[in-house]
């Protein structure tokens, strides 16, 4: 009787899609660098005549965010989308860590700066210089997928995320 109960809460756990205790995924840095070759920078270290590439992003932090992709985007959920899917999450967050970076801010007011929300330009002057944006689609976007929306590379991953989230396909 034990094996019916053990097969049946077994095949429950996975219709319900929920993880395995402890279920990881095992993405790399150097996997993300060669997914996404666009967070990195080539240069040739002085005596050598072979290209080297070295992360813009310090780490420290892409390792947190790697650590996040792997807690979060699950192998046993994603399937054959697993990879692109976790490095599309590292390249969210390696681009929002990104848009606020300063190698050294002179003030706070700059260091603060940097993490202003900006959306479409809305109105340029030139005389005495002056910006406008229109945070309307950003904030409209942010509604139910928080900061997802604001980079290509999360907007794909929501995208993807639907897919996965979504029931069984019957088709006649």
């Amino acid at each position: 009787m034990g094996t019916i109960n053990d097969a049946f809460h077994s095949a429950k756990l996975t219709a319900a899609n929920i993880p395995q205790p402890g279920e990881q995924g095992s993405y790399t840095i150097p996997a993300f660098l060669e997914d996404f070759p666009q967070f990195c920078q080539e240069y040739k270290a002085i005596g050598s005549e072979e290209n080297q590439r070295k992360s813009l992003i310090p780490e420290t932090m892409l390792q947190t965010f790697v650590d996040q992709a792997n807690d979060s985007v699950l192998p046993s959920r994603w399937g054959s989308m697993w990879r692109y899917a976790v490095g599309l999450y590292v390249a969210h967050f390696s681009t929002m860590y990104l848009k606020t970076y300063s190698p050294c801010s002179q003030s706070t007011g700059q260091a603060a700066g940097n993490a202003e929300q900006k959306g479409v330009v809305k109105t340029v002057s030139m005389g005495d210089t002056s910006v406008s944006y229109d945070n309307s689609a950003v904030t409209a976007g942010t509604e139910k997928w928080g900061s997802w929306n604001t980079t290509q590379y999360g907007s794909q991953l929501v995208t993807m995320a639907r897919m996965v989230g979504m029931g069984g396909m019957y088709a006649i």
